[in-house]
């Protein structure tokens, strides 16, 4: 098959090439798959898109009207894809589901160990020569309550590690993992009850219709002890400008983050020279209770090579005329 790659990057392409092993013909644009570059998907028989990428209504119309037919996403979630659209146009996708949750749980751990432990200040201070501890004070995670929104497979591992912690674990989801409360001693609660009891709370959900907002100012709002939140999920999962609010009344210690809710086109680029319009971005990156790093968790050698072969098996598999055990539509 030929095949665009969209959104590659450098450190991609050889894990791609060393996976397709010339089975198909891959053509690479670091350009961000849009409605006004869906052209450059002409002739092409399948595309490979990011998370950053757009594939809504218009855009698939128009990559079903210049020939595409399958789609495969170097992503495990989809939000950005409308698949009730891919599939009313007959277009297969597939997404990368079990790439490394580990490397995403592992992440949490490091954004809310860097916040709490005060790394970031600690090494900024120490190039200046001031080696002072008054600012650089945490606390134990040891024995704290701690919530975990969503326990698929990237909380399952967090759960795992934060037990190794010695916390005390609380969770919400659909449904519940007996595993998880067989091994780990994890009481499924309700949100609001996350919201009264957790000194710590982790996302690790997707982002659906009914997550989009969650973290609004009337869910804040039932928060009790101030807690520290580390979002690896999607940005939009909070409402951003009620987080900052929370931040400024004192109603959360702090916001550890490895996504943004408009982080579209600005995350995985270089902006250095060309700093983003966005003044609730700015809020969040300068705010003094926030850690925000871009979009990171994922990447990972293992985790990288795991995106790389499934990308590659879903392409093989349609090629074949065959099912992909990754399809979503």
């Amino acid at each position: 098959m030929k095949v665009l790659i969209y959104s590659a990057k450098p450190f991609e392409e050889p894990l791609l090439k060393t996976a397709n092993n010339r089975v198909h013909d891959l053509y690479f644009t670091e350009e961000r798959l849009t409605s006004e570059n869906a052209m450059l998907a002409l002739n092409y028989d399948a595309i490979s898109i990011f998370s950053a990428d757009d594939a809504s209504d218009i855009v698939l119309e128009k990559l079903h009207d210049f020939g595409v037919k399958f789609i495969t996403l170097r992503s495990a979630g989809h939000d950005n894809i409308n698949l009730k659209t891919a599939r009313t146009l007959g277009l297969k996708v597939a997404n990368t589901p079990e790439y490394s949750p580990n490397a995403i749980a592992e992440h949490a751990i490091a954004l809310l160990l860097a916040y709490n432990r005060k790394l970031i200040k600690a090494q900024s201070q120490t190039l200046r020569n001031n080696f002072l501890l008054d600012n650089l004070i945490g606390f134990d995670v040891n024995k704290k309550t701690v919530g975990v929104m969503g326990t698929g497979k990237i909380g399952s591992v967090l759960v795992k590690i934060l037990h190794g912690f010695g916390c005390k674990i609380v969770a919400n989801d659909t449904s519940s993992d007996e595993q998880l409360i067989r091994d780990y001693e994890v009481a499924y609660i309700s949100k609001d009850a996350i919201a009264v009891e957790a000194e710590i709370i982790f996302i690790c959900l997707p982002l659906t219709q009914n997550t989009h907002h969650l973290f609004d100012a009337e869910y804040i709002s039932k928060l009790k002890k101030k807690p520290i939140i580390v979002n690896v999920a999607r940005g939009a999962i909070v409402e951003t400008e009620e987080i900052l609010e929370a931040l400024n009344s004192d109603i959360i210690s702090g916001y550890a983050t490895d996504v943004y809710e408009l982080e579209h086109g600005i995350f995985f680029y270089n902006r250095s020279n060309d700093a983003p319009k966005d003044a609730i971005l700015h809020q969040l990156l300068c705010h003094p209770k926030t850690v925000v790093t871009p979009h990171q968790a994922f990447a990972t050698n293992e985790a990288l090579q795991n995106i790389a072969s499934a990308t590659i098996d879903n392409l093989n598999a349609w090629d074949n005329g065959k099912h992909s055990i990754n399809e979503l539509s």
